[in-house]
């Protein structure tokens, strides 16, 4: 059984940063893309960004492009998400999630559909 767990939401001031961690088991992790949504009350869920399994290449959406970073420690079997310069608009909850296809390689997914299973979600809160 795949599982996802997150960890690292919290609140913080405009301008701050936080960094959110997620945890997998049950599924070789290093074989797998792993990408983070957002979704805000009333809107859709929304690509934030993703890291191929290998960990060389990550991808990005544009609202976050230079403001987010995302790293995976394979040992850990742990992926993160490094924000910065965090805006009110940021806030959502945040969803890890993991590719659909084993070793799909180069090719990142930018929508909900690319992934299988998913992290319970973890609430961050911007203020102004």
């Amino acid at each position: 059984q795949v599982q996802l767990v997150e960890s690292g939401g919290g609140l913080v001031q405009a301008g701050g940063s936080l960094r959110l961690s997620c945890t997998s088991s049950g599924r070789a992790f290093k074989n797998y893309n792993m990408g983070w949504f957002r979704q805000a009350p009333g809107k859709e869920r929304e690509f934030v960004g993703a890291v191929t399994g290998s960990g060389v290449r990550t991808f990005y959406g544009d609202s976050v492009k230079g403001r987010f970073t995302i790293s995976r420690d394979v040992d850990r079997n742990t992926v993160y998400l490094q924000m910065d310069s965090l805006k009110p608009e940021d806030t959502a909850v945040y969803y890890c999630a993991i590719d659909r296809v084993f070793n799909r390689g180069w090719t990142i997914i930018t929508i909900p559909s690319g992934y299988d299973y998913w992290g319970q979600g973890t609430q961050v809160t911007v203020s102004s």
